[in-house]
């Protein structure tokens, strides 16, 4: 895998080499890893996978026609192969108006901010065993817990460098860790699984092993002997390891496009009052060792903290510089690509605002309803909203979290669930998307 600075070296020479066989314009973006993971079962030893790879992608524009070509062979004969078959590929590409590079007025020229997302370790095999075999341990010896389905860990680092014909060249280094445990409580058709994981950009950041694997085994047994909800109409209350989800169907409905082919239940909202009022939503790609932090976006354009839902408002799209042509409106540096094909638009570190109630406040006063721990399936049409999804979780009655439920579905209107949503306070930045426990009343549920 190549440093950082011979990876923008690398993709600034395949630009000038596009822009020598022709091309009015060109970007090539590089993507390399190295990655090691250990799987451990019943205390023993199953799996170690250790991965390095790298890819380089180009972009060769000839007018308003372009082609995109990759390669993990990154010698000089592949590269200029892939030159060759760029410009040739691109003279017969159809013409599309809105393609092209960003505006290079508005392209990032600063010193890239210290987003401290590398830690400089390395951590070796025989680490990540002893992690995976401790949160495996400490799952196991959770009373109730019958059967283990393994414990793992796992460290990877990650190269990025972007290279364009009309002035960006830049590039940085993460690192990443992470550990799990999954197992079963029960026995027969009475079985339950659950798991826990955690993921962090510095291994000090790691929550420890045993207490992943304890919170694994705890979510586990209390998902024995699930009880029958009965149908209708109530409150669900989404937990943080679900609630995020719905900041992913909100997301997905505002990129650009979603919205230039009109394919979003939210394309006529822009400006509109979306959410109650209170509710936030914001987008910083420049947090401190943030998951999905990063110093600029997929066309080289600045990047900065972003209020997509404020105080209850749609405030903005998600564009990309073709979508941002297409709709007369400038780029938000919300970029997001991977090596083949143009780029797409999205977010980084993104969160819900804490609301001003506690979780047990939240839920006092409902006699009847869900709290929704996991969700199944992916039944939600993105043009009209309508949202249906497999869910288990707990009952609440009179206020109180009581016995388990499962093989439940949960329906609505992303647009009425989004109008009826309060956030309680509970909001932990832990992931690349977070939420707190988020409330929704009228939902209907179907018990199993």
């Amino acid at each position: 895998m190549l440093t950082v600075t011979e990876a923008q070296a690398r993709v600034s020479d395949l630009v000038t080499s596009a822009k020598n066989a022709g091309a009015d314009a060109a970007d090539v973006l590089y993507s390399g890893g190295v990655s090691t993971e250990v799987q451990v079962r019943l205390g023993e030893l199953e799996d170690v996978q250790r991965s390095e790879g790298e890819e380089i992608g180009l972009r060769f524009f000839v007018g308003q026609r372009s082609a995109s070509v990759s390669s993990s062979d990154l010698s000089a004969d592949a590269l200029a192969t892939l030159v060759e078959r760029a410009a040739a590929m691109a003279r017969e590409a159809p013409e599309d108006a809105y393609a092209g590079l960003a505006p290079a007025d508005r392209l990032f020229h600063n010193a890239l901010p210290d987003l401290d997302i590398d830690d400089g370790c390395d951590a070796e095999p025989e680490a990540l065993r002893a992690s995976a075999l401790e949160a495996e341990d400490a799952a196991r010896a959770v009373d109730g817990v019958t059967n283990s389905e393994g414990g793992g860990a796992s460290a990877s680092r990650s190269i990025m460098a972007l290279a364009t014909s009309h002035g960006f060249c830049g590039g940085y280094q993460a690192s990443n860790y992470g550990c799990s445990a999954s197992v079963i409580a029960g026995e027969g058709s009475d079985m339950q699984r659950d798991y826990a994981y955690r993921t962090a950009r510095h291994l000090a950041d790691l929550d420890s092993a045993a207490s992943i694997g304890r919170r694994a085994a705890e979510r586990t047994v209390a998902r024995l002997n699930p009880a029958k909800l009965p149908s209708g109409a109530m409150p669900v209350v989404f937990d943080p390891r679900v609630s995020g989800g719905l900041l992913g169907h909100l997301i997905g409905a505002i990129t650009g496009s979603a919205i230039t082919r009109g394919t979003s239940f939210l394309r006529d909202c822009l400006g509109e009052q979306v959410f109650q009022t209170g509710v936030s939503v914001l987008d910083n790609p420049l947090r401190k060792r943030g998951l999905r932090s990063r110093p600029f976006d997929g066309e080289g354009l600045p990047v900065a903290e972003s209020a997509i839902i404020d105080d209850g408002v749609l405030t903005s799209w998600l564009l990309d510089s073709a979508s941002a042509r297409q709709l007369g409106l400038e780029p938000t540096g919300h970029a997001k690509r991977g090596i083949g094909g143009p780029p797409g638009a999205g977010t980084s570190n993104l969160h819900m605002k804490a609301g001003a109630v506690s979780r047990d406040d939240l839920i006092a006063d409902i006699a009847q309803g869900v709290l929704v721990t996991e969700l199944i399936g992916m039944g939600v049409n993105p043009v009209t909203g309508d949202y249906s999804r497999g869910a288990s979780g707990f009952l609440i009655e009179n206020g109180e979290i009581g016995a388990p439920v499962a093989e439940i579905t949960i329906a609505g209107n992303l647009k009425d669930m989004f109008r009826e949503l309060t956030p309680a306070d509970d909001l932990e930045i832990i992931r690349g998307v977070d939420a707190p426990t988020l409330r929704i009343d009228g939902m209907m549920v179907a018990g199993a």
